[in-house]
């Protein structure tokens, strides 16, 4: 029965929709992405033909409007998820997002001061902030644990392309346009996402008028935010049989079960602070710290390659703004196509196979990067080598998409189920995702600051040669942390 009798909303089923909503939300973290890449080749020229500052200052005031984003987001995402996990629903917080968002974007386009471009920026950071912190608490209200990193890594997939291609477009579009095209291409961007942000229906709004389109059974069944270690015992049933469990899974990992329940119970009574912010009681639990860690190598690795591609191909090849806009193809392509496959494989097989075996896979490739400068193939066949070698440091940037978010997911999720209660109704989700986005956009801030330092102080691959020992370390942690302790079963979990 409707709630007070109320008819329920206009075309509900398919704003409901599992995959609208997915889709809603995948649009609103590649609106925010892109648009925060679409002006930065734009910066430069606005500020000398706009404001007239002297061409000495403008890398000066350019670095300080990416750190004000930057900064913004990085102290808005804990207080957007503590806010969303106290709110009755996700999409009043989510709309607000893209109301702070599109203020920012008026106020670039309109900017006659720094003032005013300093403050659309950090506007700009803040709705950063509130779309992924929101955006995947309710992927995960959505979809449930079992299908998340599915999801993530086909959402990442899409949002890559407006990562890596938004600063070609933004400076084409200046180009040829003007500030016109610009903000017209971000003014029909931002309509789409408003239209989609006000039409979608949450799954527990749409449950109060019709039971059915509710969760999906199978989240229902297990508890779709809570249930994390049912979910995942029922995954491995389907995959092993009971008595390979009685046997080789209890004789390799004793009381496991038993074990699991004593890490995760809080057994004394918390502090002030804990009970303000509940989700700082997980992070005694070395596997979030490390799942959030991925988080931060993988947003540096994207931002690594956001900054350096361009600049080097100009220095390789003479390539023009356009001509390097267009390497990113060759690393876009192999994300775009692998990334649901690679998060499907997360949800199949675990993060820790995902984790050690994506950052490893980048080793290799991110050092062969190295090979263009070297000349070691004449004229047209070097671009080709670097070609080939983007994307098969695309196909590793697929793989590493999803781990992050399902490691802390379900870190959180058996804190949550230990302690019935304790992180209230809607879960500590949105408090998690609100530390994801803080790593995320750390790693994004400070990737491409020590990318570009190395590149210039001891060459580019030289720069890839550290990022691969970055990888080596990252990958060897998830190979002791993630996913739990190693053991046989992990091993042989194929």
């Amino acid at each position: 029965m409707a709630p007070d009798n109320k008819s329920p909303p206009w075309a509900l089923r398919w704003r409901s929709n599992t995959l609208f909503i997915i889709a809603t939300v995948a649009v609103g973290l590649f609106t925010d992405l892109f648009l925060y890449g679409l002006v930065v080749p734009v910066l430069p020229f606005m500020l000398r033909n706009k404001l007239s500052i002297p061409q000495d200052e403008i890398q000066s005031y350019v670095s300080n409007l990416l750190a004000a984003y930057a900064g913004a987001s990085v102290v808005s995402s804990v207080p957007a998820g503590w806010i969303a996990d106290r709110t009755n629903s996700r999409r009043v917080p989510f709309l607000s997002g893209l109301a702070a968002l599109l203020a920012a974007t008026i106020m670039l386009a309109l900017g006659n001061s720094i003032a005013m471009l300093c403050v659309a920026r950090v506007l700009q950071g803040i709705s950063a902030a509130v779309v992924w912190t929101i955006g995947l608490a309710m992927i995960l209200d959505t979809v449930g644990p079992q299908n998340l990193g599915k999801v993530v890594g086909s959402i990442f997939s899409f949002i890559s392309v407006g990562e890596l291609m938004a600063p070609v477009i933004g400076g084409v579009l200046y180009e040829k346009t003007g500030y016109s095209g610009v903000f017209g291409v971000a003014a029909g961007v931002l309509g789409l996402d408003f239209l989609m942000r006000l039409l979608v229906v949450e799954k527990k709004t749409a449950a109060k008028y019709d039971i059915d389109l509710g969760p999906d059974a199978q989240n229902e069944e297990q508890g779709a935010q809570g249930d994390y270690e049912a979910t995942r015992d029922s995954a491995e049933v389907e995959n092993v049989s009971n008595h390979e469990q009685t046997t080789e899974r209890d004789a390799l990992i004793p009381n496991k079960k038993l074990e699991d329940d004593d890490i995760y119970r809080i057994r004394h009574e918390p502090n002030k602070i804990v009970r303000t912010f509940p989700i700082l009681i997980c992070f005694r639990s070395p596997r979030l710290l490390a799942g959030l860690g991925l988080a931060f190598v993988q947003a540096s690795l994207l931002a690594m390659f956001d900054a350096t591609i361009p600049t080097e191909a100009q220095s390789l090849f003479g390539f023009t703004s356009l001509q390097a806009g267009l390497l990113f193809i060759a690393l876009d392509v192999p994300y775009l196509i692998l990334g649901p496959v690679a998060g499907w494989a997360v949800d199949r097989y675990g993060t820790k196979l995902a984790a050690v075996v994506g950052f490893g896979y980048l080793v290799p490739t991110l050092i062969l990067l190295r090979l263009p400068s070297d000349n070691i193939l004449p004229g047209k066949s070097n671009i080709i080598l670097y070609c080939a070698l983007l994307a098969l440091n695309g196909v590793g940037l697929a793989v590493i998409g999803s781990p992050s978010v399902v490691e802390a997911s379900d870190v959180v999720g058996k804190f949550n189920q230990a302690n019935p209660g304790f992180f209230g109704v809607n879960g500590p989700y949105a408090q998690l995702y609100g530390f994801n986005s803080l790593f995320f956009c750390a790693g994004l801030t400070i990737g491409p600051v020590v990318a570009g330092a190395l590149r210039d102080g001891i060459g580019y691959g030289n720069m890839n040669l550290v990022f691969a020992l970055i990888s080596t370390i990252t990958a060897t942690l998830s190979f002791f942390i993630v996913g739990g302790k190693p053991s046989w079963n992990h091993i042989f979990k194929i």
